[in-house]
């Protein structure tokens, strides 16, 4: 008779080894694909991807045919596949989110040109596109914490034409910004810049203006978060800081118009107008636009004369004693 081999359980005759990959070969339990299926949902959110799809990329990669069924056995190396996806996924949507953010603050000011200074001096490269995550992210943060050094813009040739279509969405995206921070109706902004630039009604704002009023409406949407703004708040606001003689001038302006400091609680429609003189004594505008400061003509050499003329003609008998010492005057000399 037969002994079994000791350590080995007795079995039944006819029955085959006892292994272990029928457990294998089971499909997935309901845990399983609840893990799956958590990930898969993930994955689609940050991705283009349908569910389905997924599913056959995942079957690809393990080499299961696409019509049959995902088992037990395939679930680590299922899991482990979903999860490298999904870690790609994400560093991929930040990197959009960081690209993002970091081209919309681009468009703002002189930043382009201080971004492309910085990574050229720091990282070697030219384009955005060369740095790595990590490095983007580091150059957004800097901009963000406005701790680049901007440089002042070019000055250069004023130019007649018309804004350009990627100027005009510049201005339209400002505006647009400017009039949810702000409660203002995004029509009444334009017509405001309209009317500063000094085009008549039916023309086109010349591109000359278009540094101008970029500054312009950067430095509203900033002021309109300030609970308590002052010159200084103004002066900060400004891409491009004031000049001293600049400065000089505007202190005067609140100090003659409203009796204030440059450490004064300044009011919004005070501010307004403070933007728009900053905004008139930088811009060149057309000699035939009205100006909304009307400044006095620098040199009018008969203005007194004509004033005091205009005021005897609404006195007539002063203008005839003015007459007759005239004459007399004349006929003494003669």
């Amino acid at each position: 008779m037969t002994q079994p081999i000791s350590g080995m359980p007795a079995r039944p005759p006819g029955d085959g080894p006892a292994t272990s990959s029928a457990v294998g070969e089971q499909p997935l339990s309901s845990q399983q694909r609840t893990v799956l299926e958590r990930l898969i949902t993930r994955l689609v959110a940050l991705t283009r991807q349908q569910s389905a799809e997924v599913w056959a990329g995942v079957k690809h990669d393990l080499g299961v045919k696409n019509e049959m069924p995902l088992l037990s056995r395939h679930f680590p190396a299922a899991e482990q596949n979903l999860t490298q996806r999904l870690d790609a996924a994400q560093q991929s949507y930040s990197n959009r989110q960081t690209l993002a953010q970091l081209t919309e603050l681009l468009n703002l000011g002189n930043n382009r040109q201080a971004v492309s200074d910085f990574i050229r001096q720091q990282y070697g490269q030219t384009a955005l596109s060369q740095l790595t995550p990590e490095q983007l992210k580091g150059v957004l943060t800097l901009l963000q914490n406005n701790e680049l050094s901007i440089p002042q813009p070019q000055q250069r040739p004023a130019t007649d034409r018309p804004l350009l279509p990627a100027e005009h969405n510049t201005l339209n995206q400002l505006v647009t910004k400017l009039a949810a921070a702000t409660g203002e109706s995004g029509k009444l902004i334009w017509q405001s810049m309209l009317e500063l630039s000094g085009v008549k009604s039916g023309e086109l704002i010349p591109a000359k203006q278009f540094t101008h009023l970029v500054t312009w409406l950067q430095a509203r949407q900033t002021l309109s978060s300030q609970p308590a703004p002052t010159l200084h708040t103004l002066q900060s606001a400004l891409k491009q800081p004031l000049e001293p003689q600049e400065w000089d001038w505007l202190v005067d302006y609140a100090r003659q118009n409203w009796q204030v400091n440059p450490h004064a609680i300044l009011t919004t429609a005070q501010v307004q107008d403070l933007l728009n003189q900053v905004f008139l004594g930088r811009a060149e505008r057309p000699q035939n636009a009205q100006d909304i400061r009307d400044a006095q003509p620098i040199h009018r050499p008969f203005a007194a004369l004509y004033d005091n003329i205009k005021m005897m003609s609404a006195r007539p008998g002063v203008m005839l004693i003015a007459l007759i010492i005239a004459f007399m005057v004349l006929y003494l000399v003669l």
